[in-house]
């Protein structure tokens, strides 16, 4: 894999905020971000791996357990400032956590580029996301959202979203696959949504009704952090 030696313009928001409740035992006393997989927690994977390709200012939300992360990235951040990450914090441990959409509008103020990236925190992937990125960004000259999918796991079958042989995400045709958590979205995505907790996904369909949402299948290896079986799977892999 090859990464620009340039740092890239586009923000990038991790999502950091969810409670993990499928991951319990694990996040009872532990934010999912900051469980480890192979020595280093989930965070600092995205974290290092969004250096590597090249994004320099990183968003990250936080809510449940929302001071151990804050904690973490202040105890590490003389190695992010040699990295040279900027990374910002959007704090919503005072209204609870918002969700996917939620926590997005509420950190828009915060993003400053446009179009922006977003990664779940609780998936490991080791996609190009520079070149992820400069596709996502012609993409969304014709459309607002820049999807990537992967091949449907045991755990989702059914699969999330219709790709069609052009790249428009469908509400029927074309072949279903899953959303790997990565996406590449314009400030006009959410243009109109209103503060408060809620979830991506009926945002995302009522603008594919309006087939405004582009997709690619990545070409990378994907894991889906969302049971303690997940991340035993994870190890075991990493360890081959």
């Amino acid at each position: 894999m090859t990464y620009p030696t340039q740092p890239h313009s586009m923000s990038v928001m991790v999502l950091a905020a969810g409670h993990g409740k499928r991951m319990l035992p694990l996040t009872q006393d532990c934010p999912k971000p900051l469980l480890k997989v192979a020595t280093k927690s989930l965070l600092d994977h995205h974290l290092e791996h969004l250096e590597k390709a090249g994004f320099r200012h990183i968003v990250v939300n936080v809510a449940y357990l929302g001071e151990q992360i804050i904690d973490h990235l202040k105890q590490r951040q003389s190695h992010y400032q040699h990295l040279g990450l900027k990374i910002t914090v959007s704090d919503e441990q005072t209204t609870g956590a918002l969700e996917t959409a939620g926590g997005i509008v509420n950190a828009l103020p915060l993003i400053e580029s446009d179009p922006f990236m977003v990664i779940n925190a609780d998936i490991w992937h080791n996609t190009d996301l520079a070149s992820f990125a400069l596709r996502a960004s012609d993409a969304l000259n014709q459309s607002k959202a820049y999807l990537g999918l992967v091949d449907n796991p045991s755990h989702n079958t059914a699969g999330d979203f219709y790709l069609t042989d052009n790249g428009l995400v469908s509400p029927t045709d074309g072949q279903k696959f899953t959303f790997s958590g990565i996406g590449v979205y314009s400030k006009a995505f959410f243009a109109g949504v209103p503060n408060g907790a809620q979830a991506l996904a009926p945002i995302l369909r009522k603008q594919i009704e309006l087939n405004a949402v582009t997709a690619e299948k990545l070409d990378a290896d994907w894991f889906d952090i969302g049971t303690p079986q997940r991340l035993s799977e994870l190890e075991e892999w990493l360890a081959r």
